[in-house]
């Protein structure tokens, strides 16, 4: 098996980092190498690579071959390009000074291309930036907008509803005011005749309506009688069993006993009165004899 240009891998898991060897194509991956030619780095953009120029041009010329990403890796850094320019100055296409001629220009152009690539990164990487920043921006001044309307419409309905509350606070007094110093409207004739049938209904309906009420009056007043007798009756019977009771009370007060009692009493007051009365008049009539 011819020996093969390829990458080992190193690094840390998720960083990953490449060293280009020449090996054995029957060796492992990661298992021996003949020699390494430099390292590659593809996390940065763009990838960055370091390899030994001479060394990688030998290994072509003598029949090395190169993996996918070798080859992208030697095709980028020159070595396939003077691999092709030396073949053509061993056919006699053109000397050795025409082809570092036509390298050095071919280099130039692809450092220029390099660097456009690094420079456009940084300013896609700024530009994304501003974009992200004036995106934030025009987010931000659209929620500022939406609560200034909706704070103005909120100040526009509190001015709304306090001119309307004023509005019926002024209402109010006028229309009161109408009703109570309203003139009466002289009636036409034919508001006058409209107004009489209404009266007459009035008038009618009223009279209709205290005959119905006399109605069940009359015919209340029999059950009203018959119920306030049942009310007295009890009170009646009452009295009736109250009056001998009564009777028999009299009887004993005016009792004979009373009366003897009665008349001891005056007769007691009357004697020293007329005693007194005997004597004043003793004295009177011996006056008169002297």
């Amino acid at each position: 098996m011819p020996a093969r240009i390829r990458l080992q891998r190193k690094g840390k898991k998720g960083q990953p980092f490449y060293h280009l060897v020449i090996a054995d194509g029957r060796a492992p991956r990661d298992g021996k190498f003949i020699e390494r030619l430099g390292t590659y780095d593809p996390t940065t953009d763009p990838a960055t690579i370091n390899i030994d120029f001479d060394r990688a041009l030998y290994w072509v010329q003598v029949g090395a071959q190169p993996t996918e990403t070798a080859r992208f890796i030697l095709s980028r850094e020159g070595v396939l390009m003077m691999d092709h320019l030396l073949r053509g100055v061993k056919k006699g296409a053109h000397s050795e000074e025409e082809a570092k001629e036509k390298f050095q220009t071919w280099l130039k152009d692809k450092t220029a291309k390099v660097e456009q690539i690094t420079k456009d990164a940084e300013l896609s990487e700024k530009e994304l930036k501003k974009k992200r920043l004036e995106d934030e921006r025009k987010v931000n001044e659209a929620r500022a907008e939406a609560l200034a309307k909706k704070k103005a419409a909120e100040v526009q309905e509190e001015k709304a509803e306090e001119s309307t509350e004023e509005v019926i606070e002024e209402e109010a007094p006028k229309e009161a005011a109408p009703k109570e110093e309203a003139p009466k409207e002289e009636s036409t004739p034919k508001e006058a005749a409209t107004e009489k049938p209404a009266a007459e209904k009035k008038e009618s309906t009223k009279q209709d309506v205290t005959a119905a009420k006399a109605e069940k009056a009359e015919e209340d007043a029999p059950e009203q009688k018959e119920e306030k007798a049942e009310k007295d009756a009890p009170e009646d019977k009452k009295a009736e069993k109250d009056a001998p009771k009564a009777k028999e009370e009299k009887t004993e007060k005016d009792s004979p006993e009373k009366k003897t009692e009665k008349t001891e009493k005056d007769t007691s007051a009357k004697k020293p009165e007329s005693t007194e009365d005997a004597k004043a008049d003793k004295e009177s009539e011996d006056k008169k004899e002297e």
